[in-house]
């Protein structure tokens, strides 16, 4: 895997880049769909692929080795094959959902011992297991486990939890260099910075991750509650530090202004279940701000969802329409409202990625960003 950065932007930290993988070309900055079980929900891959431009997406190793798990998949060939998706995807470590697990997982220093969600059996995440899992499922981009404390986390916690994150790292990073790939293309290993809301502690953490030379690096435990000005500020503490010839990933973010003030601050990559899992609940976005599709205002509304919107697949119904479908339980209203929201957060940063290229990015930015945020 290699990376380029093919432009900057004058007055921020906005790159436009191209990432390089086995299974094709990435052009940053990116949005990955998010297909926690091999599928993006509601989402045909031609949809993804032909329609909404996806360029990469994620799957989940928590979710996918309990169900179908890792025999499955390696039988048939790894993710790709069994899903179908052709072009390049990342698996997450699994570490968000386990230590998400309150009350049913123990953590030390081997690992985190959890209990199924599905059937309540007993299992332990470690360092080489997640290592080996990836492995098995085949992603072109693994991340390293890492423990996500609680955006309230102390300093003593966050500290401590860090300590431990950092030697898991190693332990990771010696795994990967110890096994191969299973299915005839490279795989590349990211590591995660965290560190809570402390400056000092997320800048430790950013420079043990670049000392370790990744093809790319992490940004978690960010968006998990904490206020937005602080999160954008442990962003550029991090980046400053992140190498700049390698892509940055900002973990689990987030609204689209979030994304916008992300690339401001030379973030790549991002990831959210926001555009699926809002549509699924009536939740639109479109150049004007958020709309909620179950309101009455909409009842007569003949308008396009999205009127600015006119590269959308779904360009042709209206927001009277899926109003009508959102308020009788169809289906399809959830799978209308899906497709809009990843394509419009795919055009979001092909329209970033444009304006980089053109000189023009922060003053772009500045003129949409206040609508993006609104509610309408």
């Amino acid at each position: 895997m290699t990376f380029h950065v093919q432009h900057t932007d004058a007055q921020s930290d906005a790159r436009a880049g191209v990432l390089h993988t086995d299974h094709g070309d990435i052009l940053t900055p990116i949005f990955m769909p998010v297909g926690t079980l091999g599928s993006v929900k509601g989402v045909h891959l031609h949809e993804l692929t032909d329609d909404i431009g996806a360029q990469i997406i994620l799957g989940n190793t928590y979710h996918l080795y309990l169900r179908p798990g890792t025999d499955v998949i390696e039988a048939a060939g790894g993710l790709h094959r069994f899903n179908g998706f052709s072009r390049p995807m990342l698996t997450d470590s699994g570490g968000f959902q386990v230590f998400s697990l309150t009350g049913i997982r123990k953590l030390r220093e081997e690992g985190c011992e959890f209990r199924s969600h599905i059937d309540g059996s007993k299992h332990i995440f470690t360092p080489e297991g997640v290592m080996d899992i990836e492995r098995a499922i085949g992603a072109d981009i693994m991340m390293a486990f890492d423990e996500c404390p609680p955006g309230t986390s102390d300093y003593e916690y966050a500290k401590k939890s860090l300590a431990l994150t950092e030697r898991w790292l190693d332990r990771c990073i010696a795994r990967f260099n110890a096994t191969e790939p299973k299915y005839g293309y490279s795989q590349s290993l990211f590591p995660i910075v965290q560190g809570c809301t402390f400056r000092d502690l997320r800048m430790r953490a950013a420079e043990n991750v670049a000392a370790k030379g990744a093809d790319g690096n992490a940004i978690g435990g960010l968006a998990v509650g904490e206020p937005t000005e602080v999160m954008y500020e442990m962003i550029e503490v991090v980046n400053a530090i992140l190498p700049k010839d390698r892509p940055r990933y900002l973990m689990g973010v987030g609204t689209p202004a979030n994304i916008l003030e992300g690339i401001a601050r030379g973030v790549d990559m991002f990831d959210c279940v926001m555009p699926t899992r809002n549509g699924r609940n009536a939740q639109i976005f479109t150049w004007e701000g958020a709309i909620n599709l179950r309101n009455k205002k909409w009842e007569r509304e003949f308008t396009p969802l999205d009127p600015q919107g006119t590269s959308y697949v779904d360009s042709t119904y209206t927001r009277a329409y899926v109003h009508h479908l959102f308020k009788a339980g169809e289906l399809l209203a959830m799978q209308i409202a899906s497709i809009h929201n990843l394509a419009f957060y795919l055009e979001l940063v092909r329209q970033a990625r444009a304006h980089i290229a053109a000189g023009d990015f922060a003053s772009w930015k500045s003129q949409v960003v206040g609508k993006l945020s609104q509610r309408i």
